[in-house]
């Protein structure tokens, strides 16, 4: 069965997660250099089949747009240019990276560990994807 991608995409990192092929559970996948996103999907989209990708839009608490707003823009057109026949949804992402670390701490990961900016990303990618699969049930 497919595969559901989530993408945290941000100016230096962007954190991935996936689903379990039955759909169901979102797992950390990856943290990459935001440059190398394109030709990472690439490869990832030939290994794994991925039906459906949930991007993380940045917005402020009354909805409106961030300063990262215009940088996850420009990755969604590129996106649908090179990847034209994968379904797109962008999910809100607020408060990603504060529920990100509350559960890094909650897990109990020490705190050198919690300082990786990676770690937080790949953690966000994850809270999205699992908030997207919660609003479809």
């Amino acid at each position: 069965m497919p595969r559901i991608l989530a993408i945290d995409y941000g100016a230096k990192r962007t954190g991935l997660a996936v689903t379990d092929p039955l759909g169901m559970i979102a797992t950390p996948l990856e943290v990459i250099p935001s440059h190398t996103l394109e030709n990472f999907l690439k490869d990832y989209f030939e290994k794994e089949d991925v039906y459906r990708v949930v991007i993380g839009m940045p917005k402020n608490t009354d909805g409106s747009p961030t300063n990262a707003t215009p940088l996850v823009q420009a990755f969604i057109n590129r996106f649908k240019k090179v990847f034209p026949s994968r379904e797109l949804i962008l999910h809100d992402e607020r408060f990603t990276s504060k529920m990100a670390m509350d559960a890094m701490i909650t897990g109990g990961m020490k705190k050198k560990d919690r300082r990786n900016k990676g770690n937080v990303d790949k953690v966000s990618a994850t809270i999205i994807l699992q908030s997207y699969l919660e609003s479809i049930l």
